[in-house]
């Protein structure tokens, strides 16, 4: 039989195949703290036989020495297989009641050769295994070893009062007492072993507990939208999630994973100085504060930044940390105008309903006294009412139209057949516009017709609006705007409205599709946000390009959805 599985066999490797290795730190040490324990005590005895012999001046005992001889080699055997194989008993196999029952019967020995204990104290050396079955084993064997250790101690008193060499009464008196320290022994390591196993089971079940709200949160900051860094005073970033390291880069650098420097990059020296001051108790707006940041020479990025500074939790601690969250400045200004038009949509739909009530009977009362025979100048007056009524009458349409939470069903469309009649309606109604200012790119006539999903008065408020922009911002030249119908792909239908004038400045083009916002006097800045709204309510997109050093310099394309015609019914998206 191997060496491997004779300790296998003996109880060496418990029923987890615990090594050194493994888990259980706290039993490796005492088992091994054990092992140790009983080879330095076998050569102590060794060495005091031979002592007292020597100081007695008479020959040590034959019996003490084998008996001691014994014990040492057990011990040393025990110990040297143990740490050769790299196992060690486990508490209640038959390798560790082996070594303990090992003990009792040597201990016994020693007082049953020297009874008036010559060599050793027996009562002080049955201590230890009796102490070592109450820590690792259940309470019938502990008690079991305490009732051995006492017999011994009995045993060896009865021989001494054979022998003559102590009273009775003494000599029972010091047994009985001995027993029951034995036996008081084993009851306090057995409370002691399930005290301390009960809380180690407790630690235990906070350390996992702990272990999952760690990783828990780290999987929570690490899906975070906001840039969380935790920095020391030292400007060193012991943490960073993605969305941090990916600010802190920019578009073309790089961040390292940390441990890193901030001093890494002259760039991220804002942040460094924020972390600083709020580690020195400067009072940090609780809005945050804008920093600038630029990465590998890139331009300047600005950063939304809030702190707080956590403390270590131990008192004699005095290391503090800084935990930084990060923010891109335009995504929250986005965020915020995202916000402010919400509230101000439902807030404008709120108005205009409560506007067309009274809007009608104005608009009614304007038509009755039409009918009348008025003078020229009540006529005019009247004029400007009902255009006035039938302005905000439009504006009204508009902001209902605008209004969240509007759903609107799409159905198929023949895209080809509706642009024609979109286009033959607005030339009849546009004065000038049945001219060849407007040229409509049509497909090949042997084309299959296209369909699209989306609605048709719709279609036709969002094409209206554009012809209408593109009419009042062009030139009267031929050919000064452009209507084209082209399907770039099997999925997507695209109609594009260019214009020959001046091309719309930077400053302009983010505020296009916003509400409200308006390069006329008259205007009410709503026809190209509700383009954008209807189209996204089709799934479909309106874009705006600037073409430079074109003939058409402004370029304005509509994405809708392409589907298969049908007769009749609705799309089912």
């Amino acid at each position: 039989m191997t060496r491997a599985a004779w300790a296998t066999r003996w109880g060496w490797v418990d029923a987890f195949g615990a090594t050194l290795g493994g888990d259980d730190a706290e039993h490796r040490r005492m088992v091994s703290t054990y092992l140790a324990a009983r080879v330095v005590l076998a050569l102590g005895l060794l060495l005091a036989a031979a002592a007292l012999a020597w100081w007695r001046q008479t020959p040590p005992s034959p019996w003490t020495l084998a008996i001691c001889a014994i014990y040492a080699v057990l011990a040393l055997l025990w110990w040297g297989v143990a740490l050769r194989s790299q196992r060690l008993p486990q508490v209640r196999s038959r390798a560790w009641w082996l070594t303990i029952a090992i003990d009792v019967a040597t201990f016994a020995a020693l007082h049953g050769v020297d009874p008036s204990g010559g060599s050793a104290n027996p009562a002080a050396l049955l201590v230890l295994p009796v102490l070592m079955a109450g820590v690792g084993g259940p309470t019938v064997p502990a008690l079991a070893t305490a009732a051995a250790a006492a017999l011994a101690l009995l045993a060896g008193s009865v021989q001494r009062l054979v022998n003559g060499e102590e009273t009775s009464l003494a000599l029972l008196s010091q047994t009985g007492l001995a027993g029951l320290g034995m036996f008081a022994v084993a009851l306090l390591a057995l409370q002691v072993a399930r005290w301390v196993a009960r809380e180690q089971r407790s630690a235990r079940g906070s350390l996992a507990l702990a272990r999952q709200h760690i990783e828990l949160s780290r999987l929570v900051i690490e899906d975070m939208a906001e840039g969380v860094l935790v920095v020391d005073a030292v400007g060193r970033v012991h943490a960073a999630n993605p969305a941090a390291r990916l600010l802190l880069a920019g578009p073309a650098g790089a961040c390292p994973l940390p441990p890193f420097e901030l001093g890494l990059d002259a760039g991220w020296r804002p942040v460094q100085d924020a972390a600083w001051d709020a580690l020195g108790g400067q009072t940090w707006p609780d809005e945050g504060r804008e920093v600038g940041v630029t990465c590998a020479g890139g331009p300047l990025r600005m950063l939304l930044l809030r702190a707080k500074v956590l403390r270590d939790a131990r008192s004699d601690a005095t290391e503090r940390l800084a935990v930084l969250f990060l923010e891109d400045v335009r995504q929250v200004q986005a965020r915020q105008r995202q916000q402010q038009l919400a509230m101000m949509g439902r807030f404008s739909a709120a108005v205009a309903h409560e506007i067309r009530n009274p809007l009608a009977a104005i608009a009614q009362a304007g038509a009755l006294l039409g009918e009348d025979a008025l003078r020229r100048d009540q006529q005019r007056l009247v004029a400007i009412v009902t255009a006035n009524v039938e302005r905000l009458r439009r504006l009204v349409d508009d902001v209902m139209e605008a209004a969240p939470g509007v759903r609107s069903p799409s159905h198929t469309l023949n895209v080809d057949a509706e642009l024609d009649q979109i286009v033959a309606d607005w030339r009849a109604t546009t004065p000038g516009a049945d001219g060849p200012r407007l040229t409509v790119v049509r497909r090949a006539a042997d084309s299959a017709p296209l369909g699209v999903a989306f609605d048709t008065e719709h279609l036709r408020r969002v094409l209206v609006n554009l012809l209408d922009n593109a009419w009042r911002h062009s030139s009267e030249a031929q050919g000064a705007i452009a209507l084209t119908l082209s399907a770039p792909d099997a999925r997507t239908v695209q109609i594009d409205v260019a214009s020959d004038g001046t091309p719309i400045p930077a400053e302009v083009q983010v505020h296009l599709f916003e509400p409200f916002h308006s390069t006329r006097s008259r205007g009410t800045g709503l026809g190209l946000y509700i383009c954008r709204e209807l189209c996204v309510r089709h799934r479909g997109q309106i874009t705006y390009t600037a073409v430079p050093n074109a003939r058409h310099a402004n370029l304005f394309s509509v994405t809708l959805r392409r589907v298969a015609l049908v007769r009749e019914g609705q799309f089912q998206p």
